[in-house]
């Protein structure tokens, strides 16, 4: 898995940079161009969790078939992905054109905000396509065992987003200025881009359609739960946003930055969620419980110095940071001090990011579902709200308090388990593997 982690780390590294990228030229451009991108963002995670969700369904219940020996089926499934993944789309993008304006009044005040969402969210959701058609296609690649390809696509998509961005934005030659809708035109075009080149491979007919429902059954009962979990997380923060919206548009800003910032310096922790999952899974099977202690031991280590890092540039250097996607001298006096209060909760989200991980590895997925909505839907969005009361500067201390309140949750009960593995090994005589 040591071997498996880098390449899915580099796809998210440069699946944040579509965000990441378009944030620093627009936050060049406009200030109220980069509070547009920040209410918008909810919308892009939404997409996200459509398009993931329904791939990893579809991966899932492909590999199962591969592991069968049933190619052909196998094959019908992945086409029915794909006419899954256009009439997702169809239906996010008609709902999304009908909804932007009166949904960008929710995370932004100012006309020029508002209008800046509505232009750059209409440009994204309809343009979506290539995320549904990409995702699909790099999980019909994946259930093969083919990771290279979505990787080199990802890499190459990210790419043309990078050179048309400047050009499109600023105008260059014969190219008009075109501010934000051109920064949602280089993110939709780099999203194609990827797409073409995953569908070398991946398309395939879908069969019968009167066979069609049981299979969509089946993918969606496998890919339900990552849809759940991420449409959650999206659910939290349009509603934080909608608080930061009656302090500032600049507030809003600050949160948007911090969530496509923490995509990046949270890249090593979700490398090392997906090393440990298989060899935890393993070594449990196996009933090796000193082993797992040892590999929580140290992937508790490693995310300690991952995020001493992270802490560091966060609580230190967050005028440097916030300098690469603004100069507006609100967003700078309101993200000094968002940063500052929440890298200060880091090392505390090493518990309440790893612990889950560690009980869905060993088949307890209730203590891994409570941890993870303990953190992200009841702790933050209730403190969030009730630190809002008092003033903007003490909501953001509603983020190191979740991380506190769900890592010291997940560590007792971690203890607890480790407790029952050393009675189990005792009552039953068991060996202490190393």
């Amino acid at each position: 898995m040591w071997k498996l982690a880098p390449p899915v780390m580099l796809a998210q590294l440069v699946q944040g940079l579509y965000n990441i990228v378009d944030s620093a030229f627009v936050g060049r451009y406009a200030g109220e161009g980069l509070t547009g991108l920040s209410v918008i963002f909810p919308l892009q995670l939404i997409i996200c969790a459509l398009a993931v969700g329904t791939g990893v369904g579809v991966n899932t219940y492909m590999a199962r078939l591969y592991a069968q020996n049933d190619v052909k089926k196998a094959q019908r499934v992945g086409g029915i992905g794909i006419l899954l993944a256009i009439g997702t789309w169809a239906i996010f993008a008609l709902v999304s054109a009908l909804i932007m304006r009166p949904y960008a009044m929710t995370g932004a005040r100012a006309p020029e905000a508002i209008d800046a969402a509505v232009i750059y969210g209409n440009i994204v959701c309809i343009g979506s396509l290539g995320t549904f058609l990409e995702s699909m296609f790099s999980k019909i690649h994946q259930s093969r065992g083919n990771m290279r390809l979505p990787v080199i696509a990802q890499i190459v998509g990210a790419v043309v987003n990078i050179i048309l961005d400047p050009i499109l934005i600023f105008g260059f030659a014969f190219i008009p200025e075109m501010g934000v809708a051109g920064a949602a035109i280089a993110t939709v075009a780099g999203q194609f881009t990827t797409a073409a080149i995953t569908a070398r491979g991946a398309i395939s007919a879908p069969g019968p359609l009167r066979e069609a429902w049981k299979h969509i059954k089946t993918i969606y009962l496998l890919g339900y739960p990552s849809i759940l979990m991420q449409a959650l997380y999206t659910v939290y923060i349009v509603f934080l946003n909608a608080i930061l919206a009656t302090f500032s548009d600049a507030a809003v800003t600050v949160l948007g930055l911090y969530y496509k910032l923490q995509t990046f310096f949270f890249i090593p922790i979700n490398g090392l969620q997906i090393c440990i999952v298989p060899v935890l899974s393993y070594n449990f099977a196996q009933k090796a419980y000193r082993r797992c202690r040892k590999i929580m031991y140290y992937s508790l280590a490693i995310c300690l110095i991952v995020m001493s890092i992270s802490l560091i540039f966060f609580v230190f250097m967050p005028h440097t940071i916030i300098s690469m996607f603004s100069s507006d001298a609100l967003v700078h006096e309101i993200g000094d001090v968002a940063f500052r209060i929440i890298g200060c909760g880091f090392l505390s989200a090493c518990f309440s990011l790893m612990l889950p991980v560690f009980f869905q590895a060993i088949g307890r997925g209730v203590p891994s579902v409570l941890l993870s909505l303990c953190r992200q839907i009841f702790c933050l969005p209730t403190l969030f709200y009730l630190f809002s009361l008092i003033g903007l500067n003490y909501t953001w201390i509603a983020f190191p308090a979740a991380e506190t309140i769900a890592g010291g949750l997940g560590l007792l009960l971690y203890l607890r388990t480790v407790r029952r593995w050393q009675q189990e090994t005792v009552d039953k005589g068991l060996p202490d593997k190393v």
